[in-house]
């Protein structure tokens, strides 16, 4: 009987080997047929939409992370992905293409969040400037402290730092000059509430000079062929005369019955005089200062002693000095 049996096991055993093999001959010849029409690639998938197909998930990986690294621009804090792409492997015909650097791209402006970091400047409370650098917003400070130095200005000058997300960069830095006008106005504010006068937005801040008035503007005397048309004001010989408000000087000699005389144009329309004067210490076209001295006190031209002839010319009008300087 075993002699029997064995010769069916032989042949059983072969015809099992044989058809294995005819199998794994078809099963290759099914994958080489694969393989010449066909590639592996791997499909991404970031928060379940289907984004596109790369070769090799390492290499992808790598060329993502230094595009990432690129967006690292000034005042980026972060730059991170909102979810982690998903890997499928999969066949396509090999005359497809990959898309590897639009997916790249594709991920890096849709599927990121981008962290900002800058300083705002405030003053008073109130955010004047913003910038990208700790370095710059330092600089704005000492420069408007360096400059603004001595003012007796109250300045509550602050740096804060803020984040945000997916913010254009580009409209991050703002000049720091916003901060410097705030602190004119500010000084502006102040130095017009201490202001004599303010006539067409020119500051009258000091007296031409300090005396006795002899003669006010608009009265008659036998002395003049028309009425007073400013302000005299009796004064020792050699006191210093001062420029009431910035300007240029746009006269400066011996002017006929006004004798030495100054004019000093403050812009718009609005002019002074300084006639009778012993010296004069400006030039024409000189640019000078509130307070600056001009001249000196004296009794030049049609003088009956010394004093300053002071007026004050509103577009060419000769207007009451009294109004604005000694009220």
């Amino acid at each position: 009987m075993n002699i029997i049996l064995k010769p069916k096991r032989s042949y059983f055993t072969k015809e099992f080997a044989r058809v294995l093999i005819i199998m794994l001959v078809g099963f290759v010849l099914i994958l080489a047929s694969l393989f010449l029409k066909y590639k592996p690639v791997y499909e991404i998938t970031i928060a379940g939409e289907k984004l596109g197909t790369i070769k090799d998930i390492k290499s992808f990986k790598y060329l993502l992370e230094e595009k990432l690294s690129t967006m690292y621009e000034k005042g980026v804090e972060n730059v991170s992905l909102n979810e982690q792409p998903e890997y499928k492997m999969l066949l396509i015909k090999k005359t497809e293409n990959l898309n590897e650097q639009e997916l790249i791209e594709k991920i890096s402006k849709e599927y990121t969040t981008i962290t900002y970091k800058f300083y705002e400047v405030s003053l008073n409370n109130e955010t004047k400037a913003i910038v990208v650098s700790m370095e710059e917003a330092e600089n704005i400070v000492n420069e408007i402290k360096e400059e603004y130095n001595g003012d007796n200005l109250e300045l509550d000058l602050q740096i804060n730092a803020k984040y945000t997300f997916n913010y254009d960069n580009n409209n991050l830095e703002v000049a720091s000059t916003d901060v410097e006008n705030a602190v004119r106005s500010i000084k502006d504010e102040i130095e017009k509430s201490e202001a004599l006068a303010i006539i067409n937005d020119v500051k009258i801040s000091v007296l031409p000079v300090n005396g006795r008035i002899t003669s006010r503007y608009g009265e008659s005397s036998r002395l003049r062929r028309s009425t007073h048309t400013g302000l005299d004001i009796a004064s020792q010989t050699g006191t210093d005369i001062k420029a009431v408000a910035s300007g240029k000087v746009t006269f400066a000699q011996y002017n006929g019955s006004y004798g030495n005389l100054v004019k000093i144009d403050h812009g718009n329309g609005v002019e002074t005089w300084y006639g009778h004067c012993s010296k004069i210490y400006v030039k024409e076209g000189m640019e000078v200062k509130e307070g600056d001295v001009i001249s000196a006190v004296g009794s030049t031209g049609n003088s009956t002693g010394p004093h300053l002839h002071f007026e004050i010319r509103i577009n060419g009008e000769t207007v009451n000095p009294q109004k604005y300087l000694f009220k």
